[in-house]
């Protein structure tokens, strides 16, 4: 997915236009609440399980130079290899170097965000390699040839009969089957990928550096599949994703699976130590870990901005995003949408080119609340405005607006002026056809402005004191 975020504004329109992707969104968000709420309703400590998770998270991301190479460390003294990478193609070149080492075309994957982030499938379709991925959802994008547009259900914008339509192109089955037959299409068809696959790439969620431990969490085995059967197995990891003590794992694997699905833990948790070793069965034979940059040393070296690297990529924060819902993932114009992405994606790609995605938010704090690290996202999206205006990517014509509305305010007299024409305009806004209105009818056309009803607070101020009401 090349990185598109300049015209957010422009898709951000057409998804509004957009009856079907509205509807496939509420109905998926409201079931992501429902049980996220369910799962957290069971643990009366929640609270302070949150506070424990911001400070585990905290103090891993402060020890983050420490804690990399530690892991390095530990993680190769038990037979796997580490490397690290400082941008998207670093990432690639040091995957096509692993590839071509071992001599491998067919690669099959797991869900990856570090590896949507990198466009690590492009550019090894690029250079002639076969790459499927082996995640449902992530195998039903693939096949449309389209990005995730969630972190944690890819597929999330699209209808039951979408997928059904789309399997029957391409695995025979009928147009209007049913969920289970679509699924066990899918797994008869990726299972031989497995089989056949000379190298597994996966992600990671966590990093354990006291034990030199990658771990990952999965729902459908696939992940396990990709981390065992094909005879070398390569992770790419954001450096934020390790921990430096063991002992913080366990609390923030409870927070990711409730937060993000609901569910006490994932149906499949993996601990990989390394490559197979003598005596043991099954497990690849080589074992790489590429530990990503890609902008988080920037962002940690920003005091104001680092609490976004405690991020753990549960997707709680979309799932009540009253932005995201309308909206989708593909609006945002690359990897990460929603409050988090909105946050991180100006940081890691540059704020000049993501300086509207600041915006895509009511500040409500709804993702504050459902953050299981108490990330306080509605504040660091109002840093990003501020380094935003700091940094001149902010248009002429708001400039203008903001202006006009500091010299309106700071002016009693202009202030009254402007209240006394303020109704009889919005009376004629409501009365008046949106495209006549420029960026006012846009701003207008998402919604139902409301009608004036009564004397204003002004008014009925005045007249109570005209008789005498006092205070």
């Amino acid at each position: 997915m090349d990185i598109n975020t300049r015209d957010f504004p422009a898709r951000a329109r057409q998804a509004l236009g957009d009856g079907a992707l509205r509807r496939a969104l509420a109905t998926s968000n409201k079931s992501f609440r429902h049980s996220r709420d369910q799962a957290v309703a069971e643990i009366p400590e929640w609270q302070a399980l949150r506070t424990y998770g911001q400070q585990a998270k905290k103090r891993a991301v402060d020890a983050l130079p420490t804690a990399l190479n530690a892991f390095r460390d530990r993680f190769t003294a038990r037979g796997g290899q580490v490397h690290f990478a400082e941008d998207a193609a670093d990432a690639c070149a040091r995957v096509r170097a692993i590839l071509e080492r071992h001599g491998a075309r067919r690669i099959v994957k797991s869900k990856s965000m570090v590896t949507e982030e990198v466009r690590l499938n492009q550019d090894l379709e690029n250079h002639g390699y076969e790459v499927i991925e082996s995640d449902l959802g992530e195998y039903i994008v693939q096949l449309a040839e389209e990005a995730p547009s969630h972190i944690l259900a890819p597929a999330i914008h699209k209808s039951r009969q979408d997928i059904a339509e789309l399997l029957h192109r391409h695995l025979g089955t009928a147009p209007d089957a049913d969920i289970p037959t679509m699924t066990r299409a899918a797994r008869v068809a990726l299972r031989q990928r497995f089989l056949d696959a000379d190298v597994g790439i996966s992600g990671g969620n966590f990093a354990v550096a006291e034990t030199g431990t990658l771990v990952i969490v999965e729902n459908e085995g696939n992940a396990r599949l990709t981390t065992t059967l094909p005879k070398v197995h390569i992770a790419l990891v954001g450096i934020e994703k390790v921990l430096p003590r063991r002992r913080d794992l366990a609390p923030l694997l409870r927070l990711l699976c409730r937060s993000a699905t609901g569910q006490q833990l994932g149906s499949y948790i993996s601990f990989i130590g390394g490559p197979r070793r003598s005596g043991e069965s099954d497990g690849p034979e080589e074992v790489h870990v590429i530990l990503l940059d890609g902008g988080r040393l920037d962002l940690w070296h920003d005091p104001k901005g680092r609490e976004a690297l405690h991020c753990i990529r549960c997707g709680a924060c979309l799932n009540v995003c009253p932005v995201y819902e309308r909206i989708g993932g593909h609006a945002y114009g690359w990897v990460y949408p929603g409050p988090i992405g909105s946050v991180i994606t100006p940081r890691f790609v540059g704020l000049g080119e993501a300086k509207d995605l600041a915006h895509a938010s009511s500040l409500c704090g709804r993702c504050d609340e459902v953050c299981p690290v108490k990330i306080p996202l509605h504040k660091l999206l109002l840093e990003n405005r501020a380094q935003s205006v700091e940094q001149g990517h902010v248009d002429a014509g708001a400039g203008l607006v903001v202006g006009g509305f500091a010299r309106l305010v700071g002016s009693p007299k202009l202030w009254r002026w402007a209240l006394a024409l303020a109704r009889p305009l919005y009376r004629l806004l409501r009365r008046t056809p949106v495209t006549r209105w420029g960026a006012l009818g846009a701003w207008q056309a998402g919604r139902t402005l409301p009608s004036l009803e009564g004397p204003s607070f002004r008014q009925r101020w005045r007249r109570r004191h005209a008789r005498g009401g006092g205070r």
